[in-house]
C-alpha cells in the first residue's frame, strides 16, 4: 500500500507544479496583455473661491431703502415713500405730473406748497463679502484608461482616458455690520391755490398725463445721519458635475512604479441653488425700526476647459495598485443673480490632489 501511495504522488505534484507555473505564466500573459484599467479615488479641490456680490445693495447710497416698488409705467420708486420723475414731455417747463405719495403727512411739512419725499441710504457697506471662500472641497472620480501601446519602448506607453467626477461645493452664513444711515428729505413745490390729490392713497401720477403737477426738480433738501446695523444671511449649495477626456503618457522606471502624465478637455455641469435675507435695523425701536428684503433662487450652468495632471502608481500584483496625484483644471468662473444677489465661483485656477486605488485588466 505505501508503495502505491508513494507512486501516485510523483504525477499528481508534477501536475500540481506544471499547472501552478502555466497559471502563473497565464496571470503574466494576463498582465502583459493588460489594457484596460479602472481607478476609483477621493479627490481634494483646492484654490476653489466663492461669494456673495452686492451685499446691502439695497440699502446702498441712491437705491431707496429695500423699496420693490414700481410705477404703472415700469420705472423704480426713488423713494422710500413716493417718487418723482420726469414725465413724458421730459418737464423741460420746469413741471412733472410723472410723481406720487404715500401719506398726507408729507404735505406742506416743509412749508407751505411742498410736498417731501424720503429716501435713507446706508454709508459703510462693505465692499467685500465676509462670505467669500476659498475652503478645500472633497469629491471623488470614477476613470477609465484604455492603453494604445504596450510593447516596451524605453519604458513609454500611451493611451486615453476618461474621467468622471463629482463635488460638492458650498459657502455662505452670517455677517452683521454696522453702519451709517443717511436720511435724505427732498422738497418739491407745487403751484399755490391748488389742491393736492388725496382721495385715494397712495397717490401716483401717470407718465404721459395727469390731473396735477408739481414742481420739477426738487426745490429743496436736507440731510441727517443716524447708526444701523445689517444682518446679512447668505446660503450657497452646489454639485459640480465634472468629465474629462485626453490622452495619456505613461513611464515605467521599475516593475512596481508608474508615472502618469495626461492632458485634455474638461467640462464642468454646475447645479446651484442660494438664499439670502438682509436686515436693517435702526436702534430705538417703532414700527420702522427693522426691514428686511430677501431673494434667491436656482440655477444649471456647463462650463469647459482644459485640464493637466501628473500621477504615481505603486503596484501590488498584475491586477491591483494605489495611485495618487496632482491635477490642474481652468473651466473659467460662474456668475449668476439669485433674486437680486450675484454670485461668483472662481473655477479658473483649481488644483485637485486625488488618491485611489485601480485594477487592471
Amino acid at each position: 500500500m505505501k508503495n502505491y501511495h508513494t507512486g501516485w504522488r510523483v504525477p499528481v505534484t508534477s501536475a500540481l507544479l506544471f499547472a501552478t507555473a502555466v497559471s502563473a505564466e497565464q496571470n503574466e500573459q494576463t498582465y502583459l496583455n493588460s489594457t484596460n484599467r479602472v481607478t476609483l479615488s477621493l479627490r481634494f479641490g483646492l484654490n476653489i473661491s466663492g461669494g456673495f456680490k452686492g451685499v446691502g445693495s439695497t440699502f446702498a447710497p441712491g437705491a431707496p431703502l429695500a423699496n420693490s416698488r414700481f410705477t404703472r409705467h415700469g420705472d423704480k420708486y426713488n423713494y422710500d415713500d413716493g417718487f418723482a420723475l420726469p414725465d413724458g414731455s421730459g418737464s423741460t417747463d420746469g413741471y412733472t405730473w410723472y410723481w406720487g405719495y404715500d401719506s398726507t403727512s408729507q404735505i406742506n411739512a416743509s412749508g407751505a406748497n411742498s410736498i417731501d419725499l424720503h429716501r435713507t441710504d446706508a454709508i459703510g457697506l462693505p465692499k467685500r463679502n465676509a462670505s467669500e471662500d476659498d475652503s478645500p472641497y472633497l469629491g471623488a472620480e470614477l476613470a477609465y484608461a484604455y492603453e494604445l501601446r504596450k510593447d516596451d519602448w524605453r519604458h513609454l506607453y500611451y493611451g486615453v482616458e476618461f474621467a468622471v467626477n463629482w463635488m460638492p461645493i458650498s459657502f455662505g452664513g452670517t455677517s452683521l455690520y454696522n453702519l451709517t444711515l443717511s436720511h435724505v428729505t427732498d422738497t418739491y413745490g407745487y403751484t399755490p391755490g391748488t389742491t393736492v390729490p388725496t382721495s385715494q392713497l397712495p397717490y401716483e401720477g401717470d407718465f404721459t398725463h395727469g390731473n396735477f403737477s408739481i414742481f420739477y426738480p426738487r426745490t429743496g433738501t436736507s440731510t441727517s445721519l443716524s447708526s444701523a446695523t445689517l444682518l446679512v444671511q447668505q446660503d450657497f449649495d452646489a454639485n459640480l458635475w465634472g468629465f474629462r477626456v485626453g490622452p495619456y503618457i505613461e513611464y515605467m522606471p521599475s516593475e512596481k512604479w508608474n508615472l502618469h502624465l495626461s492632458g485634455g478637455l474638461a467640462v464642468g455641469l454646475l447645479s446651484a441653488e442660494a438664499s439670502w435675507k438682509e436686515t436693517l435695523t435702526v436702534p430705538g425701536g417703532g414700527p420702522n425700526a427693522s426691514t428686511s428684503v430677501s431673494g434667491g433662487g436656482d440655477d444649471v450652468a456647463l462650463l469647459a476647459g482644459f485640464y493637466i495632471g501628473l500621477d504615481a502608481e505603486y503596484k501590488f500584483n498584475e491586477r491591483w495598485s494605489v495611485e495618487a496625484g496632482v491635477q490642474y483644471q481652468d473651466i473659467g468662473n460662474y456668475n449668476h443673480d439669485f433674486g437680486g444677489r450675484s454670485v461668483e465661483l472662481d473655477l479658473s485656477q483649481s488644483v485637485f490632489v486625488h488618491a485611489g486605488i485601480s485594477y487592471s485588466f
